[in-house]
């Protein structure tokens, strides 16, 4: 291995290092109250070196947004490749056991990410992890769309725009996992998450069949 090729592997060793760190702060402190200097204690590193990784709070905490983009498209792109034959109520179930598992799969940071889409967060971001974050969520969309298109050629769901459908689901999604939250901060007892999303996906399934 050349010194380039271990220059290479280290900074990205470092990279993981920090944002495992973050990811332990953001889930303690929360992310408004967690700072770069928290983030470098827990890392073991000096807040200096955190900076030469990440230039900011924001975008360090959107590269971790990153990671749950990537398995969204991961999903779909399997679930839009599937060559069994086309069931609407089934596709409908399965978009819907996707946007759970996202959910599982990080909670906190997809909770986030999604008051991050709706801040001036993005403007804090380099130029190059936002355009990552782009066509992350392009492509995620486009997926989706794919998936409605389909049902639209084969008569199963009603002939409206499958970006437009596909802006829903995210909608639907984001929405009850922003409003479900915002109930368990109340009564932490109570998680009324995935039946929820049945429900909305019950009804959202419906009202698109011919």
């Amino acid at each position: 291995m050349g010194i380039q090729e271990r220059k290479k592997r280290e900074r990205e060793r470092r990279r993981q290092q920090i944002m495992v760190a973050a990811k332990r702060v953001f889930s303690v402190r929360g992310f408004n109250k967690a700072t770069m200097e928290d983030i470098a204690k827990e890392a073991e590193l000096s807040p200096g070196t955190l900076y030469l990784y990440f230039k900011n709070k924001d975008e360090l905490f959107s590269s971790l947004s990153i990671r749950i983009l990537q398995y969204l498209n991961l999903r779909l792109e399997h679930l839009v490749n599937d060559e069994k034959e086309f069931v609407a109520d089934e596709r409908i179930g399965e978009l819907r056991d996707i946007m759970y598992d996202v959910y599982e799969f990080d909670p906190l940071i997809l909770i986030n990410m999604f008051h991050l889409q709706s801040s001036d967060t993005l403007k804090n971001l380099s130029p190059q992890l936002l355009a990552d974050l782009k066509e992350l969520s392009r492509n995620s969309l486009n997926l989706m769309s794919k998936i409605f298109d389909e049902g639209i050629k084969k008569g199963d769901f009603i002939d409206k725009h499958p970006v437009a459908l596909a802006d829903i689901v995210w909608a639907i999604f984001s929405g009850v996992v922003l409003w479900e939250e915002s109930k368990r901060l109340i009564d932490d007892d109570k998680n009324y998450l995935k039946e929820t999303l049945e429900t909305a996906f019950e009804i959202f399934g419906r009202g698109i069949r011919k």
